[in-house]
């Protein structure tokens, strides 16, 4: 079975050898490709030549088109990236500066004519033609409700959300999510068959249920209403969601779920069940310290508590660049060995 095949297997719930295993490897594109991160995501040709090359040292089963989440803030507007030397770049320029801006901003008619596209774009295609009939190839989508904290910044972006005038917010989330409908279709047309939506105020860490079921679960409808959810995957930025994933399944209708490395995985397991694919994620901010044995009995705990009853894949959050090559090695060898199912 190609890994593509392994993935819907563990969606659906039918037979394969193995659990899908993912590994996410973002920032380290630039060291395989011994560029400064500047010039490395400036090339969308060179970003999937390095998620081709680290799929193929290690093993996993997924490719991915993200460059860094500040793009979506380029094709809004942005004119300022920072760009570290081993880090993850920043937006250094907001969009929005103050309230009034929120009314002479807009989105692009067509975000897939914009310049910063393009990287995108280039990417994609590199990976679909190569993989794309066999494997998962990764793209990622800032919901509404999250987009605005790298127009604005998340201080502003909370006085305003949280305090109002509720007007002006809705007037920005209209437009954020009008990008987002546009995102998810310009990143299917590309290529992309994965669509990680990245909404950590749908989680109870940020905003309470009350918030979440009033005001974000509308907004996240609205992000989601076209082009259906089989492909979407719902993720919090490895905040904790079990309180939300019952209403996620009925209002939503998104069936797999990257569970934080902070929630209780047996529970988030119980409450997918059969439903869907719970997502076993490993705290990679904690590999950072830990030998390579410890890393591999982390791997079998969350292996052994979700692996029952299918339904399930093992991954990883964002891997922090200080992450040893050995651990990062002694997560793939173990979970290639404990996910085994036949």
């Amino acid at each position: 079975m190609t890994p593509l095949q392994i993935l819907d297997a563990a969606v659906t719930g039918s037979a394969a050898p193995r659990i899908p295993i993912f590994c996410n490897l973002f920032d380290q594109g630039a060291r395989e490709m011994n560029l400064h991160p500047k010039a490395y995501f400036a090339d969308g040709a060179c970003v999937a030549e390095a998620q081709l090359r680290m799929q193929k040292r290690y093993g996993y089963d997924n490719v991915w088109s993200l460059q860094y989440v500040g793009k979506e803030a380029e094709l809004l507007g942005c004119k300022k990236i920072l760009f570290a030397d081993d880090g993850v770049p920043n937006v250094a320029d907001f969009v929005i500066g103050n309230w009034d801006d929120i009314g002479t901003f807009e989105v692009p008619s067509d975000i897939t004519q914009h310049p910063a596209w393009q990287s995108v774009a280039d990417c994609l295609a590199i990976l679909r033609d190569e993989v794309g009939a066999t494997r998962p190839i990764c793209a990622y989508v800032t919901a509404s409700t999250t987009l605005p904290a790298i127009l604005m910044g998340m201080d502003k972006w909370m006085e305003l959300f949280l305090l109002g005038p509720t007007d002006l917010r809705d007037e920005l989330l209209r437009k954020c999510a009008d990008f987002v409908q546009q995102h998810l279709a310009a990143l299917r047309a590309a290529g992309a068959n994965v669509l990680v939506y990245s909404t950590p105020f749908g989680s109870p860490y940020f905003v309470s249920k009350k918030i979440i079921a009033n005001t974000v679960m509308p907004w996240m409808q609205k992000d989601l209403s076209r082009g259906g959810v089989a492909d979407v995957v719902y993720y919090c930025g490895m905040a904790p969601f079990n309180e939300v994933i019952d209403p996620v399944f009925a209002q939503l209708g998104i069936r797999s779920h990257y569970i934080s490395p902070l929630a209780d995985l047996a529970e988030a397991k119980r409450i997918i069940n059969s439903r869907g694919l719970t997502c076993g994620v490993i705290d990679d901010i904690k590999m950072i310290h830990w030998s390579a044995e410890e890393t591999r009995a982390e791997v079998r705990r969350i292996i052994d508590i979700g692996k029952p009853g299918g339904h399930f894949l093992f991954g990883n959050g964002v891997m922090p660049m200080a992450v040893p090559e050995a651990n990062i090695r002694a997560m793939l060898d173990a979970a290639f060995e404990f996910g085994q199912l036949s």
